[in-house]
């Protein structure tokens, strides 16, 4: 059971590819939440924070953990009404990009049952990797991300529930070499509604700022003459 929900991670998102190497660093704010006891911020407010189900899998026009539930039940799983935390950055003004948003799927007793992990690229297409109860998993990728990686290779990703300080990480693995990683860190915050307007002070525009220096980042790659693998 995760507990002191909602809360807030001030982060920093760092890419670090191999061949040619790169380096990206971008800041990040995201959001911890209980899927059954979503934020609710003053009505004047919400357009700073919002957490629509059309953001993400499944059905848009039921909620995010009816669609968590729907997905694992296809897979023969049953939370029994456990709790479920999801690590997304919110809708800001009208846009929401999540190139990475994790659900920690517990069980009635307490106990961790599985990590959904959804992927979302530039095009507007998401899939969800479900993962074991453990800190690190592999899975093989399954899903077109960007067209300066391939569509071979395994991820390996280290998801431990954030606590006071957030650090995640993805590597995608080809064989023996290491393609791309990513590491996510941060610290937390409560998602107050004074540290809502904080945070749209310090850091406007965030989900804006992150789709757009993607696409930049990718310009600079295409530009460096870098192989494209096509869609």
């Amino acid at each position: 059971m995760v507990s002191g929900l909602p809360a807030l991670y001030d982060g920093h998102l760092v890419h670090v590819r191999r061949a040619p190497v790169r380096v990206f660093r971008n800041r990040i704010t995201l959001w911890l939440v209980d899927l059954d006891a979503m934020p609710r911020l003053p009505l004047w407010m919400r357009p700073l924070a919002r957490f629509p189900a059309a953001d993400h899998f499944g059905a848009p026009d039921q909620p995010i953990r009816a669609n968590v539930d729907d997905w694992l039940a296809s897979r023969d799983i049953d939370l029994a009404g456990g709790q479920v935390v999801m690590l997304a950055a919110a809708r800001t003004l009208g846009h929401a990009f999540n190139p990475l948003t994790v659900f920690w799927c517990h069980h009635a007793d307490g106990s961790l049952v599985c990590v959904i992990a959804e992927v979302s690229n530039t095009y507007g297409e998401r899939h969800c990797y479900l993962l074991p109860p453990a800190e690190t998993a592999q899975v093989e990728k399954a899903f077109y991300v960007s067209p300066f990686l391939p569509m071979r290779g395994t991820y390996h990703m280290r998801l431990p529930v954030p606590g006071n300080l957030m650090s995640l990480s993805v590597s995608l693995r080809d064989g023996d070499r290491t393609l791309l990683t990513a590491v996510l860190t941060g610290n937390r915050r409560p998602a107050t509604p004074a540290e809502t307007l904080r945070t749209a002070w310090r850091r406007p525009l965030t989900p804006q700022r992150i789709s757009a220096l993607i696409r930049f980042h990718g310009v600079r790659l295409w530009i460096s003459g870098l192989p494209r693998t096509p869609r």
